[in-house]
């Protein structure tokens, strides 16, 4: 046999590994609420060739290729247990396993490595919580995927209802058409149909009322049957207290707002402040994509070496805000054609800084251009240390901070040396650190941090509904403290 025959066989034998471990991890999730992961990345309604490459990705931030061989044992483990609800990482389980020396079989050590989510130990599902999304943008079409993506067992976020403007005839097909398609994220995972008689759009089995009014005092949630709900603000318009308040109508319980918020609304970047939301809080904002994308890595920065100054230079694709071609705009630089120009704009980002980490007393600044692409940004942060070090000590600890720490959901890594914006398209995560680019001399590092400022925002603000929501299931192995 030569060795590419070899090396075929071998992959259809891994083919033939990731295909057992579909019905699996589908099981488990749907009868028992149970997510399971592979380094923070979803494993649930996965391809065999997406399970393969996810596996594969692990090389670049753990420094190691996982094979399905070493995680299938992990994951088979997982059936025997008396699970409740959990994200379970079958990577992390490999990786710590591989590192213990105790003689456990995998199914002793994966018993214990998730004993808080097994037995008496385990939390009861979720009664369920109505999601309302007022607006269908860009933002709210992604949160809906998302919504719909995770409602699994049916213990979790239900979307409920959609508010939008009316607009004209064939209105509701046309809402349904562009969930269904995207240009830049592609097709929607699933099946939709339109019930244009009864304004409403089933989405892989989810019953989701369309809802027609020009003001949130139009609307009485409770005539449909949505009650406690939390409503997403994903149309920017209000954006203080006063204002936001008035999405508080009957059938509303909260209001979460997928923009910066002004005066005492809350600025809530999930990893980082999210702890913070106090239980009888109505009205949080999300901040902005680009300060989700710099405050989780500018903390894990501060933790380690202390920050004494910053400033962020954000290299962002553009908006629905600017114009295709030159046009009067209310901000000067924006009515220029955005596929034409690179266009220098303001970004709160920086200040939003003082909202999400208060105790980081350094001065941050900020600038940004908007650059003619449709979607994934970049920020450069450079920052002033509170102590020497040099680009492996930074390198190395920011690899181990996306793959054990409290931040791994909000950090990514990358070492591919070829990286482009495209490559960050659908990332979950709030901002992906490009290891090739980070540049440090003694107490001055500059880091080069990837966002996709319209998936991976709208997976921020899905953390943090389900945080406020009582849904937001514990993860095994543990995070490193």
């Amino acid at each position: 046999m030569t060795v590419n025959e070899d090396s075929f066989t071998l992959w259809k034998h891994r083919e033939e590994i990731a295909e057992s471990m579909i019905p699996i991890i589908g099981k488990l999730h749907r009868e028992r609420d149970v997510t399971v992961l592979l380094h923070s990345r979803s494993l649930v309604n996965k391809s065999v060739v997406s399970i393969l490459k996810t596996h594969r990705f692990a090389r670049q931030i753990a420094g190691v290729e996982l094979s399905v061989t070493d995680t299938l044992p992990f994951l088979q483990a997982l059936t025997a247990l008396d699970l409740g609800p959990s994200q379970i990482d079958i990577g992390l389980l490999a990786e710590a396993y591989q590192a213990d020396d105790r003689g456990l079989s995998v199914a002793e050590f994966t018993a214990e490595a998730v004993a808080g989510a097994t037995g008496a130990n385990k939390i009861e599902g979720a009664e369920g919580r109505d999601v309302v999304l007022y607006g269908f943008g860009r933002i709210g079409r992604l949160v809906a995927r998302l919504l719909i993506e995770k409602a699994g067992s049916g213990n979790g976020l239900r979307l409920r209802a959609i508010v939008v403007r009316g607009g004209g005839d064939q209105d509701i097909v046309k809402r349904a058409s562009l969930l269904r398609r995207d240009s830049i994220h592609g097709q929607f995972q699933g099946t939709i149909t339109v019930d244009e008689a009864n304004s409403t759009l089933v989405a892989n089995g989810n019953t989701i009322k369309v809802i027609y009014a020009n003001d949130p005092s139009e609307v009485d949630y409770t005539e449909y049957g949505i009650k406690n709900a939390i409503l997403i603000d994903n149309t920017g318009k209000w954006r203080d207290r006063e204002g936001l308040s008035q999405h508080l109508r009957p059938g509303i319980d909260k209001v979460v707002l997928t923009a910066p918020g002004k005066g005492d609304v809350p600025n809530i970047v999930h990893g980082v402040n999210h702890d913070t939301i106090k239980p009888d809080e109505q009205i949080l904002s999300c901040a902005s994509c680009t300060t989700n994308a710099i405050v989780p890595p500018l903390k894990a920065m501060d933790d380690e070496f202390g920050v004494l100054r910053g400033h962020v230079e954000t290299v962002h694709s553009f908006t629905n805000d600017q114009n295709l071609l030159d046009n009067y705009h209310k901000s000067d630089r924006r009515g220029r054609s955005a596929p034409l120009n690179m266009v220098i704009t303001e970004t709160g980002a920086a200040s939003a800084v003082a909202k999400a980490l208060p105790d980081l007393k350094a001065p941050i600044t900020g600038s940004s251009i908007r650059v003619p692409v449709p979607d994934v940004s970049i920020a450069i942060l450079s920052l002033r240390l509170g102590r020497e070090t040099d680009r492996e000590e930074v390198l190395e600890y920011l690899r181990g901070v996306s793959l054990t720490s409290p931040l791994k959901r909000q950090i990514d890594f990358t070492n591919a040396p070829d990286s482009v914006s495209s490559d960050f398209i659908g990332s979950r995560h709030a901002s992906i650190v490009d290891a090739g680019a980070t540049k440090v001399d003694g107490d001055n590092a500059i880091l080069y941090l990837w966002y996709d400022n319209e998936f991976g925002y709208s997976c921020q603000v899905i953390r943090v509904v389900q945080h406020v929501s009582g849904v937001e299931y514990p993860t095994y192995p543990s995070p490193a403290v």
